[in-house]
């Protein structure tokens, strides 16, 4: 089983990171030291939940973890610096800073270097997530030790929850849209006046006809999601906005 440490300070590690094309080594201790910070370590750059669902969530939350005292928030694999800079630009996450730990040493000082033969990986990081205030671990959610990669505890939503337990998490807002489509600018407007964030998906750059209609059963647009939720087009959305749904979802 894998130990909690929390009340523990953070292990002493060194991680060669790359900026501007020049090599960077930055300590356990400029991580960390006089900050309060939000690691999330998972198995491997560009597997898939860490690239479709860990990253983006915490990217997505990041103000709202600002909001809260957090000035930064840590994803660390134990992948190289190339990898784990290529995978930030491609994920467009502006709001974490990436840290390779490429011999695993930060991993293996916390207990959750395990080993991913069967995988072709080598040694890779459990998935866990954390708070750390001035270098000191306050809270860790570990992953349940069930075979594969288990994702229940981690993930950004129980982190905010834990910091701000009387806080309403920040809408998963998506709108499928298209070029010059008024109504997708309406539904857009609508979003934006409510205050509401939300990603816009364009038609035939982040999306095709054929998906559209695979997630939402149309092809006309906007489609607007809350929450993996379908509300629907511009008037459905308006609807939606004008009920307490919106405070609920």
């Amino acid at each position: 089983m894998f130990d909690n440490k929390e009340g523990h300070r953070v292990p002493n590690a060194t991680f060669r990171t790359r900026t501007d094309n020049d090599w960077q080594d930055l300590s356990s201790n400029d991580l960390f030291a006089g900050k309060t910070v939000i690691v999330f370590s998972l198995p491997g750059a560009f597997t898939p939940t860490c690239s479709s669902s860990h990253v983006p969530r915490f990217n997505q939350l990041a103000p709202a973890f600002k909001a809260q005292g957090v000035d930064e928030i840590v994803c660390m694999s134990v992948n190289d610096a190339f990898v784990m800079n290529e995978w930030k630009e491609t994920q467009n996450a502006e709001n974490i800073t990436f840290i390779p730990d490429g011999n695993g040493e930060f991993t293996d000082g916390m207990g959750l270097l395990v080993a991913k033969e069967d995988l072709g990986f080598g040694n890779r990081s459990w998935r866990y997530s954390m708070l750390v205030r001035d270098g000191v671990i306050e809270k860790m959610f570990i992953e349940p030790e069930k075979p594969g990669d288990p994702f229940e505890v981690s993930d950004a939503d129980t982190m905010f929850s834990y910091l701000a337990p009387s806080e309403l998490k920040p809408l998963d807002v998506t709108v499928f849209a298209r070029p010059g489509c008024p109504h997708c600018a309406r539904a857009k407007a609508a979003l934006r006046d409510a205050g509401i964030d939300f990603e816009a998906l364009e038609l035939n750059r982040d999306y095709s006809d054929r998906s559209l209609r695979a997630v939402s059963g149309s092809t006309t647009v906007p489609q607007v999601f809350v929450n993996g939720k379908l509300i629907g087009g511009a008037d459905d959305l308006d609807k939606w906005l004008n009920t307490d749904q919106s405070k609920a979802a």
